[in-house]
């Protein structure tokens, strides 16, 4: 499926005569897009995509901080990407007018990302979803019957983190989403400074270090999830949802589910925004207006099975997509998910810090 995906985007990229058309620049998620919508989108607008692909939020920061990245069009999570990025002023403010598609907006989702971002003004939602645990309920059950699969305990408990090193666990390589859901998980604040709640976290991972296979790109957990090679891992829902469906389309009794941990889970949103020096801001407003259509959005949803801020697009979805709770959580694992903020500079310093001692195994 990902060379099948690999090869359309190629094609549509390569697609039209380069010198006679305008060019818009995307940079997203890898494995995140239907790449049908790219050929799409140039058929009916005559604009050229030219497509690059990151896995974690610290490989985009680091291509932006480097200033001239050359992109219209960027897909920071709200937090804390998006947000630093408005605080920065090194985002464009939207025009509504040439974006009339933001009406089909979830006005209760995109009041939940308004707090780093007053009145909207900078970006609007392409997808969200939530950091929980992807699994292969058969190998756990057979290695560690009494363990939980709704809760963080099954992989933050040492004592499961060891039974189950034998068929593999992964932690993905994203500070930025696995901190808060460890402080959650031992009952601290996600957004905490303090030095023992971030002490107390570097505990919890440095304890089920040496019991982890790998911490991963979340791409690269798709394929690990889906080939069975891990049994367990903490990534994001549709990447678990993707790799149960490849894992089925295989068609070798690999099983694979997602939990939203019970504790709680992390929510998050990616956002559509584009960079303050975009070499081309008119193609990027008309691209985030052809993706709020609501049939582009269920297109999206379908092929990558992370939920749309477009709730009239879910009448359009396949019905194993609409109907799967795990692709859009009820209204009560809604309101137990936590949305984290940005700490300060300080203690992203710290958890930096700290994250580099726990891959390194220090």
């Amino acid at each position: 499926m990902r060379r099948l995906i690999l090869l359309l985007l190629t094609c549509a990229v390569l697609a039209g005569p380069a010198a006679a058309q305008p060019v818009l620049n995307v940079f997203n998620w890898a494995d995140y897009i239907d790449p049908y919508a790219i050929d799409r989108f140039q058929r009916e607008t005559g604009i050229r995509v030219r497509y690059d692909v990151y896995d974690s939020l610290e490989t985009l920061e680091a291509r932006l901080s480097a200033g001239r990245s050359g992109f219209d069009i960027i897909v920071p999570t709200s937090e804390p990407s998006f947000a630093r990025l408005v605080r920065a002023g090194a985002l464009l403010p939207l025009d509504p007018a040439r974006i009339p598609n933001l009406a089909n907006l979830d006005p209760a989702l995109m009041a939940r990302v308004a707090g780093v971002d007053a009145g909207n003004r900078h970006g609007a939602i392409y997808l969200w979803g939530t950091v929980g645990l992807g699994m292969r309920p058969d190998r756990i059950r057979a290695l560690a019957p009494d363990a939980p699969l709704d809760s963080l305990a099954l992989l933050l408990n040492p004592e499961n983190a060891r039974r189950l090193a034998r068929c593999g666990i992964a932690v993905m390589d994203s500070a930025i989403d696995v901190i808060p859901s460890v402080l959650r998980f031992l009952g601290r604040d996600p957004n905490s400074a303090d030095a023992a709640d971030l002490a107390a976290a570097e505990a919890a991972l440095r304890a089920i270090r040496p019991h982890l296979r790998s911490i991963p790109g979340s791409a690269a957990i798709v394929d690990a999830l889906a080939s069975g090679e891990i049994c367990l891992a903490l990534t994001y829902s549709g990447d678990v949802i993707q790799a149960a469906a490849r894992a089925r389309e295989a068609n070798r009794g690999v099983e694979i589910t997602y939990a939203a941990p019970r504790e709680g889970a992390h929510l998050w949103f990616d956002m559509l925004a584009i960079p303050a020096d975009a070499p081309n801001p008119d193609a990027a407003h008309a691209f985030i207006n052809f993706l709020l259509r609501p049939d582009v959005m269920a297109g999206i949803t379908n092929q990558v099975r992370y939920p749309s801020a477009v709730p009239a697009a879910r009448a359009l979805l396949r019905p194993e997509v609409a109907n799967d709770p795990n692709i859009h959580p009820d209204a009560a694992a809604l309101a137990n998910a936590f949305v984290p903020g940005t700490p300060p500079p300080a203690a992203e310093r710290a958890r930096s810090r700290m994250w580099s001692r726990f891959k390194a195994g220090r």
